[in-house]
């Protein structure tokens, strides 16, 4: 593995980002005018061919009878989703979903039982990163697709932190020595087809680094692999002999 084989790789799009906060919820707020409420089950959230955002809930949820109650079947309504890192570092929101427009029945053919699904009607769609926030166009959605481990990098994260917390210190040595003086704690923030994230946590700050794989994961049975190359590569190279690049 060379210098480039660790920055290589594209960044994710705020579509793509969207779309894979979507696909991992397993809870979100809604906002109707009748009440504020958070809603567990359901998911995976998708979208469909025309961009719009479609919702699984639980069928027998305060929001689907709404939905069912509202005039012509559309509720007007705002949806949160919080995007949270699955391990205990400072400040764990990596990003936040909102969602807005009207509520209405999609086509019941293929749901399962005790589960409906709503699609948003002109919805408008904006992503709030630590870089700020942006609106995501529908078209972009249907576009775009959520990243393939966005489903599994829960349970990878909490399962490297948990049981692997002498990798997680050997994966430091990809990282530029300059980065770690004063650093008190170093956790994985968060795992994509395109690498591993570290947050670098000092007394009162915090730095984001991204070691990227090798190539870019193209099914969930590949991340093993793509997290053994980068675990080789920091035990053959010196402290500081190759950088990587920040999200």
């Amino acid at each position: 593995m060379t210098d480039d084989d660790v920055c290589a790789g594209e960044q994710a799009s705020p579509a793509e980002r969207v779309r894979t906060v979507l696909a991992a919820a397993e809870s979100f707020t809604a906002i109707t005018d009748g009440h504020t409420c958070d809603l567990v089950g359901g998911g995976p959230h998708g979208v469909g061919e025309d961009g719009t955002p479609l919702l699984r809930l639980p069928a027998d949820s305060r929001l689907a009878g709404e939905v069912a109650l509202a005039p012509r079947g559309t509720l007007p309504a705002v949806l949160k989703f919080t995007d949270i890192a699955p391990v205990a570092v400072r400040d764990r929101v990596r990003s936040r979903v909102t969602i807005a427009g009207w509520l209405a029945r999609a086509a019941p053919e293929g749901e399962e039982s005790g589960i409906a699904t709503f699609r948003t009607v002109t919805a408008h769609v904006a992503l709030e990163t630590p870089a700020g926030p942006v609106t995501v166009g529908l078209d972009e959605l249907a576009l775009a697709r959520p990243d393939v481990l966005a489903r599994q990098e829960a349970a990878m994260l909490t399962h490297l932190v948990d049981d692997h917390a002498d990798a997680v210190a050997l994966l430091t040595r990809l990282v530029d020595p300059r980065l770690l003086q004063g650093v008190a704690r170093v956790w994985p923030l968060s795992m994509d087809r395109r690498g591993i994230t570290l947050r670098l946590e000092y007394p009162t700050s915090h730095e984001d680094v991204l070691l990227r794989f090798p190539a870019p994961v193209d099914e969930p049975g590949q991340a093993g692999h793509r997290v053994r190359a980068l675990l080789v590569a920091a035990r053959a190279c010196r402290r500081g002999s190759r950088l990587p690049s920040r999200p």
